[in-house]
């Protein structure tokens, strides 16, 4: 069951930025490796459709994860996400720069993660979203807890989310409907 703050749906009206963690929020948080090394991850291609909604609707979207992985820049050029920022080790540093950079207020973007780095955008941003998954102080921080799972679908639920408290999720989806 999907577990949303009593003032979700009014906090996700405002947002006009959603930006996510990569490993555990649009994977299902395993770390798969290569022979040579090389980190592999999955991704579900309902969640990238969603966060091309949102860009389609005028919501920037970015991505804002610890570690750095080739496959998350080819993901991520793949769903024309245009702000990237791997290797972060300041997740709100990192956060409150694409803010200034965009003219956002905070209360104007939303954040997806699930585990303890980041806890401190969460705890600052304006829609705070976790998959159901997160771990518990995590969850208790989220306006709003995902039904679906981490990698398999959490990521879509969200941008649905954000796109009918906006009333765009009816002529977003339109397009696929004719």
């Amino acid at each position: 069951m999907t577990i949303a703050a009593s003032d979700a749906l009014e906090r996700a009206r405002r947002v006009r930025l959603m930006a996510f963690d990569v490993d555990g929020v649009l994977t299902d948080g395993r770390l798969w490796y290569g022979p040579a090394g090389e980190t592999m991850k999955a991704f579900h291609v309902q969640d990238g459709l969603a966060i091309k909604m949102l860009a389609g609707a005028g919501i920037a979207t970015a991505i804002i994860t610890s570690r750095r992985s080739e496959a998350v820049a080819i993901r991520a050029a793949e769903l024309d996400i245009a702000h990237v920022l791997q290797g972060v080790e300041d997740k709100y540093g990192a956060f409150r720069r694409l803010l200034e950079q965009l003219a956002l207020d905070p209360l104007q973007a939303g954040y997806m993660g699930d585990d303890l780095p980041d806890l401190p955008v969460l705890r600052r941003c304006g829609l705070a979203c976790a998959p159901k998954e997160a771990v518990e102080p995590v969850r208790r921080h989220a306006h709003y807890v995902t039904h679906a799972s981490a990698g398999a679908g959490a990521a879509r639920e969200v941008c649905e989310f954000v796109l009918q408290a906006q009333g765009r999720l009816e002529s977003t989806l339109a397009a696929y409907l004719s």
